[in-house]
């Protein structure tokens, strides 16, 4: 784990996810690591979850307290996961109005850990350009390598970086695809460690599958990526849609760990732009803009 640092104010205020809400077992301890502080949770006799700071008396395994302890830190269940907080969140969370819609899968498809900082995952998550040479067959292939021409806006009013016009063409775009096609995306970044991607739904072509991306910062060079997919598929059981991103994340790791530096940098001159970076250029701005220094390289004064 990388050397401790004290948080900044807006990652330390920030909502945290830290498991899976179906994967946390009833009435035992289960530990992990937040912003370099182990923290303990676990869900109470009549399943609500809570969560606080570690102490040596409580170990995982543990049976847990039986009443929310005094002491317990912030906590939300949203979006199929448990969210904490180290310091005074806000009272919610950003919305992804899709998943409360009746007819979608939801799915908590994985969480996995990856030695990188929360800012590098998310500026891969938001690169097309890496689509045809990482996940080629599935999410692009040559000789489909331009990134169009798309559109970038960092919204004040709703604090997030929007990204739409984003297509791309690609053999397999999901679970129910049945051969290659041009994918619209739409990327969101509502949260600095956070980012909700739209794209095309082979099923309908009025809608859009959502495929979100929740990262806890373990440390400023580890994170854990927990994945959601809220999506139309009425062909695949959890199971099958969990392996096929797993899959996709598997191609992904290798790659975000052999990032160098590790941490972002947010001086605009430290990597060369392309077209196809508006969006993590954006993104780096905005962080920068909002203070973050939790895993990155802030800017030189």
């Amino acid at each position: 784990m990388s050397g401790f640092a004290s948080p900044d104010p807006v990652t330390l205020n920030l909502w945290h996810p830290i498991a899976a809400i179906g994967e946390i077992p009833p009435g035992k301890v289960s530990a992990t690591v937040l912003l370099d502080e182990p923290v303990n949770f676990a869900k109470v006799a009549d399943g609500e979850p809570f969560v606080w700071r570690a102490r040596p008396e409580l170990r995982a395994g543990d049976a847990a307290p039986s009443t929310r302890p005094a002491d317990a830190l912030p906590s939300l269940v949203a979006y199929g996961y448990l969210w904490t907080s180290l310091g005074t969140p806000p009272e919610e969370i950003f919305a992804i109005p899709e998943y409360a819609e009746p007819d979608r899968r939801n799915v908590a498809a994985a969480s996995i850990g990856v030695a990188v900082s929360a800012p590098r995952a998310i500026e891969n998550f938001l690169d097309m350009g890496h689509f045809p040479y990482v996940h080629t067959g599935i999410l692009g292939e040559q000789p489909h390598t331009e990134v169009k021409e798309y559109d970038v806006e960092t919204s004040a009013e709703r604090d997030e970086v929007l990204a739409t016009r984003c297509r791309f063409f690609q053999p397999m775009a999901s679970t129910v695809a049945k051969g290659g096609m041009e994918v619209e995306y739409v990327y969101r970044v509502p949260h600095p460690f956070c980012s909700v991607l739209y794209k095309s739904s082979p099923l309908d072509a009025n809608r859009q599958d959502v495929i979100a991306i929740f990262l806890q910062p373990v440390g400023q060079e580890r994170i854990r990526a927990h994945m959601m997919l809220s999506i139309l598929d009425d062909q695949n059981d959890d199971t099958f849609i969990r392996r096929f991103q797993l899959m996709v994340f598997g191609q992904d790791k290798p790659i975000l760990e052999n990032q160098f530096p590790k941490r972002l940098p947010l001086d605009p001159r430290a990597e060369t732009p392309i077209r196809a970076d508006k969006s993590a250029i954006a993104y780096r701005r905005w962080l920068s803009a909002k203070g973050v220094t939790y895993g990155v390289i802030p800017a030189a004064a």
